[in-house]
């Protein structure tokens, strides 16, 4: 399942949580103001990211010039101490998925978080020769298939 990391004030984070949940993509949400990051998670998003501290940091927020710190000269353990301690200097949203990390809202980065089912309708791996296999087909088809894989509710008297 997908963890995105989330502040309340962040636009880009709405526009995530809006596709996940307009996809019907299940996630957890982990809020950095209400729900403490762990040195896990700050494993787990550097375990994904090619560049290290420099894609999940932004050096630009208010503290790190206020406090005048150089990434480059703080150890490995005082940067995850410095991010538990100031969430706020994470990149927003961060959504991780496996081996799968997004930082930040783009609208084409995120279909990489496109469930496998949705992915083959996609690509018409299982299309009937002429029919219509554009993305908004697609999505309607599997959003058939979910719907008809839900249990039906009836109300007995």
């Amino acid at each position: 399942m997908i963890t995105i990391f989330t502040t309340p004030s962040c636009s880009s984070c709405r526009k995530a949580k809006k596709w996940l949940d307009d996809h019907k993509v299940q996630y957890l949400e982990k809020n950095l103001f209400n729900q403490p990051i762990t040195e896990a998670d700050i494993d787990h998003m550097l375990e994904n990211a090619e560049n290290g501290f420099e894609d999940i940091i932004s050096t630009r927020s208010k503290i790190f010039k206020e406090q005048s710190l150089d990434v480059e000269d703080m150890r490995i353990s005082e940067l995850k101490a410095f991010i538990i301690e100031n969430p706020s200097v994470l990149k927003r949203p961060i959504m991780i998925e496996g081996d799968k990390l997004q930082v930040g809202y783009n609208d084409e980065e995120i279909r990489v978080f496109i469930p496998k089912r949705l992915r083959e309708l996609i690509m018409c791996t299982d299309c009937q020769d002429g029919e219509l296999c554009d993305y908004k087909s697609a999505l309607k088809r599997y959003f058939e298939e979910i719907k008809s894989q839900q249990p039906q509710h009836t109300n007995t008297h």
